[in-house]
């Protein structure tokens, strides 16, 4: 009778869940859970109007604020968008394990995961010819001349992107291009850039079917189905916590 969802940001592609449990008979409240406020605030009023039901919105990073997510009904968390592969394992099992203990016996979790697929395409999506992926990894350093006035020149980096094979993810980079300083005015640092550093921006995992059951198992959550689109490139797994 209760949608959970974390990341839900516009909340477009939930309508398709809010559909379907409307669908029962069942469906009382919806949960969005997002680190925007402004966006919520306005999906959640559109939910609100279309679905009839009432809307307990969570502004809050989900690394630190499950806490929040209010008790009550049975719960779906949802966690769609395959967001879970941005956090290295040692991030992810915590989050996991929190996520658990904020579940009560009967709640489930709907979770999307991108799947370990051809290693050419997986780089062409992270560097793509349009440039578009190198634009989104070039913005973490506008935010932080923006938000900290820093001195970084977008210029003064090219976007790199590869596929760890050990860790089954691909690595985004920022690599500079020459020597040059870069000053942080809200941390109160300096940084120098040697030509040819790398920082290391984002991680995105690609999973096999075996590590997410084995990843939900260890956090007390008990895999009961696990969908594929037909190429196998995407995978849902729903999960009981006990």
């Amino acid at each position: 009778d209760t949608l959970v969802e974390l990341g839900s940001g516009t909340a477009e592609k939930t309508e398709t869940l809010l559909d379907a449990m409307a669908a029962t008979g069942r469906l009382e409240r919806y949960v969005p859970f997002d680190v925007s406020e402004s966006t919520l605030r306005q999906s959640a009023s559109r939910i609100a109007d279309s679905y009839g039901i009432d809307i307990h919105g969570v502004v809050g990073d989900f690394r630190n604020h499950l806490a929040a997510i209010p008790d009550g009904g049975t719960r779906l968390f949802a966690f769609l968008g395959g967001t879970i592969g941005n956090l290295e394992p040692i991030e992810r099992r915590a989050m996991l394990e929190e996520l658990a203990s904020s579940m009560a016996p009967g709640d489930t979790l709907l979770v999307g995961t991108d799947l370990v697929k051809d290693r050419g395409r997986l780089v062409r999506a992270y560097d793509d010819a349009r440039g578009v992926t190198a634009a989104f990894n070039k913005n973490v350093l506008s935010v932080l001349n923006n938000e900290l006035g820093a001195t970084f020149d977008l210029a003064d980096f090219d976007h790199v992107a590869r596929f760890d094979e050990r860790h089954e993810w691909i690595e985004m980079r920022l690599r500079s291009r020459r020597d040059h300083v870069v000053d942080v005015a809200g941390l109160g640092l300096t940084l120098e850039f040697g030509a040819g550093e790398e920082i290391r921006t984002e991680v995105s995992a690609k999973f096999r079917p075996e590590r997410i059951r084995d990843e939900l198992s260890s956090a007390d959550l008990s895999p009961v189905r696990m969908w594929t689109d037909s190429a196998r490139d995407f995978a849902l797994t729903m999960a009981v916590r006990q």
